[in-house]
């Protein structure tokens, strides 16, 4: 029996088959509206004129509203040459089946969206009006807040681009602040020979602690970083491949390093709601005088009790003798950066997309994207908002195993 089983075997793969024919992935289209930003101080675009050629170079639809790029100094010349179709009627680039905007749209911009759009953007769907998210709802549109989409390592692309930036630009803000030119100290961040180091502490160990911690390193100054997670404080001496100054959060520890510091940069994050309040106004009223604080996590309350919202046209006030810096978005300050980091996100995202057949069909291959969703075709998809508005919402995983 046993000696017959190779002729059998050979014979059976004699016999006919059925052809089995790999699935072609139907390309699509895409048409992209890139809109001119109306928020106050927000200077940057999602996609640079380079990033535009290569989706028009692979059969997509680019419209950009006029003057969209100028804050970023990109002129319309350099989008049209790039193959971009320039709109002067916002209305106009509102009829595109993509929309692409930094910063949440305004009431009057949704009054112009189109019933099935799919909007990205920085949401920010929690601090909007009561009636912003319902309005959205009713134009059946796709929402996605880009800062939530996730890539295959877990980790948020935007969120980290965007941190990278303000944690090294935070260093670069300090050391202006500190200097004569901005009736300062009169101090260089960093240390030469001969000269103590600049001492800076650094509040937060996430991605924004860990690129103003390089920064300043790089120019020579001594760093110190204070976390809630001895994760996060062993994760980033060993990122930085050097072992400095770590500390848990313990007031009196805290309080002492600031007395000596004479720039601290505040990172620490909340994942819902108010970033923690860690440095007291009396802890402030002991820094040196002359000394720069960095609140960068003033678009959640700050970490500083002195801490009040500034903007890029009045950046600072002076308090105990401590300049504070608390502008939100400090990617914003360096837009030509910030906007070239979003496009070389963007780009690949949108070229993934038409290959995947568009945007519906992409959703429901890539959990990543699923992350960021908020609105999916006029549903709301997110607990949290759901709860907090009373609207009925569905999970988004559940609509795409019924889609």
């Amino acid at each position: 029996m046993l000696s017959n089983q190779p002729a059998f075997a050979f014979s059976t793969a004699l016999l006919p088959k059925e052809e089995t024919l790999e699935i072609g992935r139907k390309s699509q289209s895409l048409y992209i509206g890139l809109p001119k930003e109306t928020k106050f101080q927000e200077n940057r675009i999602a996609l640079i004129p380079d990033a535009v050629s290569l989706l028009v170079n692979n059969g997509h639809r680019v419209v950009i509203e006029t003057g969209a790029g100028l804050n970023s100094k990109f002129e319309d010349r350099e989008y049209s040459e790039a193959g971009a179709e320039i709109k002067y009627d916002t209305s106009e680039v509102y009829k595109a089946d993509i929309i692409l905007k930094i910063a949440p749209p305004s009431l009057e911009e949704i009054e112009m969206m189109q019933r099935k759009q799919v909007l990205f953007s920085a949401l920010q769907l929690s601090v909007q009006p009561d009636d912003f998210l319902k309005r959205l709802l009713s134009k059946k549109v796709s929402a996605i807040a880009f800062d939530f989409i996730r890539d295959k390592e877990g980790v948020y692309p935007f969120v980290r681009s965007m941190s990278e930036i303000a944690g090294s630009t935070s260093i670069l803000i300090a050391a202006e602040y500190l200097s004569s030119a901005r009736d300062g100290r009169g101090m260089m961040l960093g240390g030469v020979a001969g000269i103590p180091p600049t001492q800076v502490v650094i509040l937060g160990a996430g991605t924004v602690g860990e690129f103003a911690a390089r920064a300043a390193i790089g120019l020579g100054a001594t760093v110190k970083v204070f976390d809630d997670s001895l994760y996060k404080l062993s994760r980033i001496q060993n990122d930085l491949g050097q072992r400095i100054y770590t500390s848990i959060f313990q007031p009196h520890i805290l309080a002492q390093e600031l007395k000596t510091a004479d720039v601290v940069i505040g990172a620490v994050r909340s994942r819902l709601g108010r970033s923690p309040v860690l440095v007291t106004e009396k802890m402030v009223s002991d820094m040196k005088p002359g000394g720069v604080i960095i609140d960068v996590c003033i678009d959640q309350g700050g970490c500083f009790e002195t801490s009040e919202v500034t903007n890029h046209s009045k950046p600072t006030f002076v308090k105990h003798g401590i300049t504070h810096f608390c502008v939100p978005n400090i990617a914003s300050r360096v837009s030509q950066t910030g906007s070239n980091a979003l496009s070389n996100l963007f780009a690949p995202m949108l070229l993934k997309m038409g290959e995947n057949g568009g945007f519906e069909t992409m959703v429901r291959n890539d959990k990543g994207i699923r992350s960021g969703i908020y609105i999916f075709n006029g549903i709301l998809t997110n607990k949290y908002l759901g709860d907090t508005y009373k609207i009925p919402y569905k999970d988004i995983n559940l609509l795409m195993s019924a889609f």
